[in-house]
C-alpha cells in the first residue's frame, strides 16, 4: 500500500500535502513515508514468520541513516556492500549480529572492519576473498563466519543489468564448483562454515526462478551436509519485484514467496535469512519536481522538470518506468497532452519517460514521481554540479528533513586549487 494518495485534489504523503512540502523544502526533494515503510516491513515479516529467519534489509536500497533506524526499531539487522553501509547500519542501531557482508570486491580494510564488529556472517564471492578473510582473520585472532555465495544459473530480474544468478553474471562461485570450494574452506585457519548464500536477481515478478534457484541450493546443502559442512543458514537474498505501474501486472505478494520457501524448505532445520530491500521500500517514496517550462515542438512536446537524471537515474540506466501525476488533481475531463517528461541536463537520456499522457501541463506545475524509494536518492550524483536533492520522511501530519540540501559552496568547499596552478 502507498500512502501517496490525493485528498481534496491534491496529493498527499499520509497526511501532508506535496504543496507544503515543495513551500517549505523546496524542489526537487524525496519524499519517503513512515507509514508505508513500516507496513511492507510487517507484511514481509509476517509472510516468513514460520520459519526461523532474520530479515538483513538491504542496505543498498536506500540507506538513509534515518530509514535504517526506523528499520532497526521494527526488528531488522542488514544486509551491507562496503564498509561505509556497515558504518551506516551500526550507527542505525543494527546489532552486528544481524548484519551480513555481501559483494564481490570487499576489501582488507572491509573485512578488518566487519570482523572487528563481529557480525553474523560474511557471504564469501571468490576464493581470493575466502584466502584473504583467512589469512586476516587469523592474525586479528577472530573467527569469520562466511557462506560462499552460489550462483545457480539461473536467469531472472527485470533488466539484464540487474540480473545476478546467470553463470556469465560476475557474482558468486558457480555450483558445480561450490563442494571443492566449501572443502578448501574446511582447510584454512579462522574459518567457520555456517552456510549458503544465494541471490539471483532484482526486481522479479514470477516465483518460478525463486523457487528453481531454491531447489538448486538446497541439493547443494543436502551434499554439503553429506560431505561433513554444517550447513545451517541459507541466506536466499532478496529480489521480490514491486509494482511499478497501476497497469502492469503485481508481482508475487510476499505472503505467496514465504509459503512456497516454507514448503520448499520444512524439515531441513534452516535459518533461512532474507535481504529485501525494493519490496520494502521502492513504494514508500516519490521524488517531487517542479515544471521549469512547458515546450512545444512539431514532432513532441516536452515537460522540463526541476529533477534530472543524475537526482533519479534508473530511466536512464534501465529504461525503466514510473508513473508521474500531478500533484493537483485536474477536474475529469479536463484536456490532455501527451509528453516527453524530461530533466534540464545537456544529455538525451535524461528522459523520465517518453510519450506520456497527462493533463495539460504548466510552468509551475508540481509533478510526483512514484516508486522512487529504492535505488533512488542511493544512486544520485552532481552531475553538471547539481546539488543533492534534500530528503524528507513523513509521519502523519509531519515530517522532517533527513538529508540536506547542499549549496554550491558546499560542493566546491571539498575541491582543491593547487599552488602551482
Amino acid at each position: 500500500m502507498r500512502h501517496f494518495t490525493y485528498q481534496d485534489g491534491q496529493m498527499m504523503a499520509e497526511n501532508i500535502s506535496l504543496s507544503t512540502i515543495a513551500e517549505q523544502v523546496g524542489t526537487p526533494t524525496y519524499i519517503y513515508s513512515t507509514a508505508t515503510i513500516k507496513r511492507h516491513y510487517h507484511v514481509f515479516a509476517k509472510a516468513i514468520s514460520g520459519m526461523d529467519n532474520l530479515i538483513a534489509y538491504s542496505v543498498k536500497a536506500n540507506s538513509n541513516l534515518a530509514i535504517l533506524s526506523l528499520l532497526a526499531k521494527l526488528g531488522a539487522g542488514a544486509d551491507v556492500v562496503s564498509i561505509g553501509e556497515l558504518t551506516r547500519a551500526l550507527a542505525a542501531g543494527i546489532s552486528p549480529g544481524k548484519i551480513v557482508f555481501s559483494g564481490v570486491g570487499k576489501t582488507h580494510e572491509e573485512l578488518r572492519a566487519a570482523l572487528n564488529a563481529n557480525i553474523l556472517q560474511f557471504n564469501v564471492e571468490s576464493l581470493p576473498e575466502l584466502h584473504a578473510l583467512s589469512a586476516i582473520a587469523n592474525e586479528m585472532g577472530k573467527v569469520a563466519r562466511i557462506a560462499f555465495r552460489i550462483n545457480p544459473d539461473v536467469r531472472a530480474g527485470g533488466h539484464e543489468k540487474i540480473s545476478t544468478g546467470q553463470a556469465e553474471n560476475k557474482f558468486g562461485i558457480n555450483i558445480d564448483l561450490a563442494p571443492a570450494a566449501y572443502a578448501e574452506a574446511a582447510t584454512l585457519p579462522a574459518i567457520e562454515i555456517v552456510g549458503i548464500d544465494m541471490h539471483i536477481g532484482s526486481q522479479i515478478d514470477t516465483l518460478a526462478p525463486f523457487e528453481q534457484a531454491l531447489n538448486k541450493g538446497i541439493e547443494l546443502i543436502k551434499t554439503l551436509r553429506a560431505n561433513g559442512h554444517d550447513i545451517r543458514i541459507y541466506d536466499f537474498g532478496g529480489g521480490l519485484g514491486i509494482p511499478y505501474s497501476h497497469d502492469e501486472n503485481t508481482p508475487p505478494l510476499p505472503e505467496l514467496y514465504g509459503k512456497m520457501i516454507e514448503r520448499v524448505t520444512k524439515d531441513l532445520d534452516l535459518k533461512m535469512i532474507f535481504e529485501p530491500g525494493r519490496v520494502i521500500v521502492g513504494n514508500a517514496g516519490v521524488l517531487l519536481a517542479k515544471t521549469i517550462y512547458v515546450k512545444k515542438g512539431s514532432v513532441r512536446n516536452f515537460v522540463i522538470l526541476d529533477a534530472a537524471m543524475n537526482d533519479l537515474i534508473r530511466p536512464a540506466l534501465y529504461a525503466s518506468h514510473h508513473d508521474i501525476e500531478p500533484v493537483t488533481l485536474h477536474a475529469n475531463g479536463a484536456p490532455t497532452q501527451t509528453y516527453d517528461i524530461v530533466g534540464p541536463i545537456c544529455e538525451s537520456s535524461d528522459t523520465f519517460a517518453k510519450q506520456y499522457d497527462l493533463p495539460e501541463v504548466s510552468t509551475g506545475d508540481l509533478m510526483v514521481i512514484h516508486s522512487a524509494g529504492a535505488y533512488g536518492a542511493v544512486q544520485s550524483g552532481q552531475y553538471n554540479t547539481r546539488p543533492l536533492v534534500p530528503e524528507v520522511l513523513v509521519s502523519d501530519d509531519k515530517y522532517e528533513i533527513i538529508r540536506n540540501r547542499p549549496s554550491i559552496e558546499d560542493i566546491l568547499k571539498s575541491e582543491n586549487i593547487p599552488d602551482w596552478i
